[in-house]
């Protein structure tokens, strides 16, 4: 009889949440092993929230820690940063250890069903495809025809609610996201000083190494971070949200949902950064 295995990976954001809360709700007869990849540098808001997640499934979330921290590549990377063109975060501290975790069950012929929070709101999106013929993805939010809006309906209707960096961050809670715009950058520096001093630290270590990429495009952190600057990109954040606000009209039928920064910067979700870190 051929084995099988079902996964879902929690990745520490809002979507990925509520497929769990969907898939507790809906299928309690799978034994889904939930499993999040820890590269070492989540935010606090994302541990808390693991755990509130942890407490309606009612069971643990499997921690994948990698073998390789993320200073380790870091230096095997010639202290090069990460960036949207050399992502070798999410290669080798979140997709490395998930295939370290799996690969002998599928060589053992096990099938796994691996479950994705990629949303009906996101036709082009597409999560992690294995190419091996015993894994199968399933998008059970597609399927049921739920968006942002379903997704946050259910998290709140369970009680889990939202991780608590959506207060002043719209994606990944990973502390040193390339993909931040740079109003992120500030509030990291507001609600978490000490580690946006680690990402200053490791920047200008990459920059001294000759590293051709910042945190974040065009500018260093120490430039950006600067009262001028800061000014300066808090108001320009407020002026394309009221611009936002005025053209955008409200139905008074729907809930009441809060702005992203992603919708402030009209930034297409299919852009916005690695579906198994921030969904």
């Amino acid at each position: 009889m051929t084995q099988e295995r079902h996964i879902l990976g929690i990745s520490g954001g809002r979507d990925s949440a509520a497929l769990a809360v969907y898939m507790r709700q809906h299928r309690p007869d799978l034994p889904i092993e939930y499993f999040f990849t820890d590269t070492g540098k989540e935010l606090p808001e994302v541990y808390s929230f693991l755990d509130r997640l942890e407490g309606f499934l009612g069971k643990p979330i499997k921690r994948l820690n990698p073998d390789r921290d993320f200073d380790f590549w870091l230096d095997e990377y010639g202290n090069f940063l990460p960036s949207p063109r050399t992502r070798w975060c999410t290669r080798q501290l979140k997709l490395r250890p998930l295939e370290q975790w799996i690969r002998p069950a599928l060589e053992a012929g096990t099938t796994i069903h691996s479950y994705v929070a990629i949303r009906a709101d996101e036709p082009s999106r597409e999560g992690y495809q294995s190419t091996h013929e015993n894994m199968l993805v399933h998008l059970p939010l597609r399927d049921a025809g739920i968006d942002r809006a379903g997704v946050i309906e259910l998290l709140e209707n369970a009680d889990v609610g939202e991780p608590e960096y959506y207060s002043w961050r719209s994606r990944s809670g990973c502390t040193f996201c390339f993909f931040q715009q740079k109003i992120e950058w500030v509030r990291l520096a507001k609600h978490h000083p000490g580690e946006f001093q680690k990402a200053v630290a490791y920047e200008k270590t990459a920059l001294e190494g000759g590293s051709p990429f910042t945190w974040s495009q065009g500018e260093s952190l120490t430039e950006l971070i600067e009262p001028k600057r800061v000014d300066a990109i808090e108001k320009d954040y407020e002026k394309r949200l009221e611009r936002l606000r005025k053209r955008r009209p409200r139905n008074p039928l729907a809930g009441a949902t809060d702005d992203t920064i992603d919708d402030v910067y009209g930034v297409d979700e299919a852009d916005a950064g690695c579906v198994i870190c921030h969904k």
